[in-house]
């Protein structure tokens, strides 16, 4: 069978890739309970930066953490789905070893977020108290 009788040729046109880039967002949106999580924290902070006037270097490191926080939410999914394709999704021994080391890669970035905004945030939540 040859590979244009099933459409899969490669995207021709730039705002075609930015449609289906969309669309694996919004996929990843509506299956995964975590990244709506990661979305709705991620949203929140950026409003406190709103909040507390953040300066130009406290918003990069803001932006840093919330974007590679969804980027590395996506690419856990990826990998689940990859895992489940070619296991039919049963267990594997190595499937499960990929899926834990996704996830925790998942883990840390999010604990790098809750880091940076604790550097951010505390000191000016302190300095409206005191």
């Amino acid at each position: 069978m040859d590979l244009k009788d099933k459409n899969v040729e490669k995207n021709k046109h730039f705002m075609m890739s930015v449609e289906f880039a969309i669309q694996g967002v919004k996929t990843v949106f509506d299956e995964e309970r975590n990244m709506k999580k990661h979305v709705v924290f991620g949203v929140l902070a950026l409003l406190m930066g709103l909040v507390f006037r953040l300066d130009r270097m406290e918003w990069l490191w803001l932006f840093l953490a919330v974007f590679l926080v969804w980027i590395v939410e996506i690419m856990n999914t990826v990998f689940e789905n990859v895992v489940d394709m070619f296991t039919d999704c049963h267990f594997h021994p190595i499937g499960k070893k990929i899926k834990d080391m996704a996830a925790g890669a998942v883990l840390l970035t999010a604990c790098f977020a809750v880091i940076v905004g604790l550097i951010l945030f505390v000191p000016k939540i302190y300095q409206l108290f005191f």
